[in-house]
């Protein structure tokens, strides 16, 4: 049987009608060629099945200035912290970013990230540790530098820097357990749309359980994060049947204040009768009237540690593969006072 020959540069320029010089700076995201060119030239690989050589490929990276970021939205104000803290070293270094947004979703991720190797990109910047397992298996077989944030894992594709969701949200049912709260419920997005959110709630449920209490009511009734979710998933979990949750603990602090608002139209007294908690500490809670219990991330801390670690990779440096930063809880208004020591939840 007679192995087919590999498509390479020359056969795509002949297909086009184009140079070999225009293909490869198509390809590579150089310039010298039109953005309408280059899509041409990039549909035409994919139809014939082009493929770089990856000896190729490592040489032309390593020359490369541009980073691939993938980040899951640019509505909110978690990702652009983190890209801030990020630029400046970027900028410094001489490294050129592309960005581009997944809405959680991992097929269109490996999809732009198969863009970025076929523009030879330096290195690829993805958030979170839960990808495609091909897009894994083909960065690490590639070698190519890879960052993933906002997450941490013992087996990244290469190098990591986050948090640790699950422990954050054991950190503040701890919290909420020492503050006397016996029913709590967690307001969020459909399951598996956020993993994080998902590890956070698996160590809320998991604190509450160990303390004897295996009911926590969940509610997700909309996949997006925003005020008039948590508004809305609120008014839903107070109108249901049964005992009324003594405690919301919500996915991040935009719909904790939804929530907030919606206890305090229907004359809910806060946080004696029942108390809210958010995630992240957002800019909002610095002028809310009634400051959010949440919990601190260091989103711009993360981005700078993880911008120098990725530099490093690009370099051919060793650096730690991954780096877990503390979060910190915040105290606000909307939970009551720790109850005494000694106490059944208290905290010591």
């Amino acid at each position: 049987m007679t192995r087919r020959t590999p498509v390479g540069i020359r056969d795509i320029g002949d297909a086009l009608g184009l140079s070999m010089m225009s293909v490869s700076r198509a390809l590579r995201g150089v310039e010298g060629v039109s953005a309408g060119t280059r899509i041409e030239v990039i549909q035409a690989a994919k139809r014939m099945g082009y493929r770089p050589n990856r000896n190729a490929r490592s040489l032309a990276s390593a020359h490369s200035t541009l980073i691939g970021v993938s980040i899951p939205s640019l509505f909110s104000d978690v990702f652009p912290e983190i890209l801030d803290g990020m630029r400046a070293t970027f900028d410094h270094a001489g490294f050129d970013t592309l960005i581009d947004t997944t809405h959680y979703n991992t097929a269109r991720e490996a999809d732009w990230a198969e863009r970025m190797l076929d523009w030879n990109a330096a290195a690829l910047v993805l958030c979170g540790v839960d990808h495609e397992p091909d897009l894994r298996r083909r960065l690490r077989d590639l070698r190519i530098p890879t960052l993933e944030f906002w997450d941490t894992t013992d087996d990244p594709i290469d190098v990591c820097v986050g948090i640790d969701h699950w422990k954050a949200g054991a950190d503040l049912a701890e919290h909420l357990l020492a503050c006397g709260y016996t029913r709590p419920a967690f307001i969020g997005v459909p399951e598996g749309r956020d993993t994080r959110a998902d590890k956070r709630l698996a160590g809320l449920v998991a604190t509450y359980a160990s303390a004897g209490i295996d009911a926590v009511d969940v509610r997700r009734i909309d996949h997006r994060a925003t005020f008039e979710a948590g508004a809305l998933a609120t008014e839903s979990l107070l109108a249901a049947e049964g005992p009324r949750p003594d405690v919301l603990a919500y996915l991040n602090d935009h719909m904790a204040f939804g929530g907030l608002s919606t206890c305090m139209r229907l004359g809910l007294s806060i946080p004696d009768a029942i108390g809210i908690a958010g995630f992240n500490d957002l800019e909002i809670n610095k002028i809310l009237p009634m400051p959010i219990t949440t919990i601190i991330t260091p989103r711009t801390r993360m981005g700078e540690i993880g911008a120098r670690n990725i530099i490093a990779r690009i370099k051919g440096a060793v650096v730690e593969r991954c780096v877990t930063i503390p979060t910190e809880l915040r105290i606000g208004h909307t939970t009551r006072a720790p109850l005494s020591s000694g106490g059944p939840f208290s905290s010591n």
